[in-house]
């Protein structure tokens, strides 16, 4: 009891102005920040692997299956905030078997089984089935069983078999990428659509959500590919390489415009709400707004890919640049995360008053569960990575003794 009233105390202290009793604690956590982060990296990692697929940018072959792998491993932990935050998981149960339409947090188990079973599993399967089939027949003891399995018992390797698979892949990506569009701009509605929080209610919300999804979804496939890359000792494709560079810089580009105009476009309202929002940014979201989200997360990479991929630079120093832009890009999706999460509660419905939200570093609401979240879709991306190698060095070839052929 003494430790709580010290707590109480502590924060009281840090509270401003006039808020109402049950804004003192905040109702969404670090593990509500996670959720749109996660799911924001499956929906870029997806969108950067159909300009290969559908589009034919042929310089990011060597990062297609890279960014398949990288968005289901993502996928499969995205839920698992919310699921945390919820205290009883079993309770997310109910939301398939009586399901509430008008809820936009309600439809999202659907949205997310949709994206996982149809797009991106199916995707991968017809992508990996003729590898699949060879590697089955070329291993020994259990992985010949796992590829087996994994083939479906669908060995068929003619000509028009493997046509067929390239032909429905792609269709699958065509209808992947309004999914993707739809998994990740939900997130953004749901914030959006809340007319009561002046901070949240946006019609760009939506938009500026998608965008960041597909920034983030680059910079993350920038990184593992370098670090993939070198862990393994192979030379890096600076075609790739640049060609992410290129599309991370317009994609930064076009997402900073974005938050520049609902910026402009709230001043321009000015409604009641613009002081007390004038000063949460001043004093509560300094730094994560205007240092990590706009400076560190926008123009410093801005200016670091123009510098580095239009300039005369050596390819080491190159690749360096891109590495650093692509590691602040994440800090300011973070933040751009925490911010809209975060920023949206701290400031009283009285419009009157600030309050403030502090980390705990044990529970499910802290640090170090936070972290192993993060941690756990690359631990995930290692093990299928493993199992299907997503290197174009690595694709399974069409060689046969006449023993296999007479099959």
């Amino acid at each position: 009891m003494e430790f709580l009233l010290t707590d109480i105390a502590t924060g009281l202290k840090d509270i401003s102005g006039y808020i109402y009793p049950n804004e003192f604690e905040l109702h969404w956590g670090l593990l509500i920040v996670l959720y749109p982060y996660l799911t924001g990296l499956v929906a870029g990692a997806f969108m950067l692997a159909s300009l290969e697929r559908v589009f034919k940018v042929s310089a990011l072959q060597p990062v297609y299956r890279l960014s398949l792998l990288s968005a289901l491993a993502f996928l499969f932990v995205a839920p698992l905030p919310l699921l945390a935050h919820l205290g009883h998981p079993e309770r997310s149960f109910e939301m398939f078997l009586t399901p509430h339409t008008p809820s936009a947090m309600a439809m999202f188990g659907f949205v997310y089984a949709w994206y996982l079973m149809v797009v991106l599993l199916l995707e991968i399967w017809f992508d990996y089935r003729k590898d699949m089939v060879i590697w089955s027949r070329a291993k020994k003891g259990l992985m010949k069983l796992v590829y087996g399995i994994l083939s479906l018992g669908a060995t068929d390797l003619s000509e028009k078999s493997i046509r067929f698979d390239n032909k429905i892949g792609k269709i699958i990506t065509i209808i992947g990428i309004p999914s993707a569009f739809l998994l990740h701009g939900y997130v953004g509605f749901i914030f959006g659509s809340v007319k009561a929080n002046p901070w949240w209610s946006s019609v760009l919300m939506p938009i500026v959500f998608l965008f960041s999804a597909i920034v983030s979804g680059i910079a993350l496939i920038l990184l593992i590919y370098m670090v993939t890359t070198m862990f393994r000792q192979k030379e890096i494709s600076m075609p790739c390489l640049n060609k992410l560079a290129e599309f991370l810089l317009y994609a930064i580009i076009v997402d900073l415009s974005l938050e520049l105009l609902d910026f402009i476009q709230r001043l321009y309202e000015s409604e009641e709400s613009i002081t007390i929002l004038s000063q949460m940014i001043s004093s509560r979201l300094f730094i994560s707004l205007i240092i990590s989200q706009v400076l560190l997360g926008s123009v410093v990479p801005i200016v670091s890919l123009v510098w580095a991929r239009f300039g005369k630079v050596p390819n080491e120093m190159r690749r360096m640049a891109y590495f650093i832009a692509a590691i602040l890009v994440q800090i300011g999706i973070f933040s751009t995360r925490w911010n809209v999460v975060i920023g949206g509660q701290l400031f009283s419905k009285s419009l009157r008053g600030l309050t403030v939200y502090k980390v705990d570093l044990f529970g499910l609401e802290g640090i170090l569960m936070s972290g192993f979240l993060l941690i756990l879709p690359l631990i995930i991306l290692y093990v299928l990575c493993k199992l299907l190698p997503p290197w174009p060095d690595s694709e399974a070839k069409l060689e046969y003794s006449s023993a296999e052929n007479r099959r």
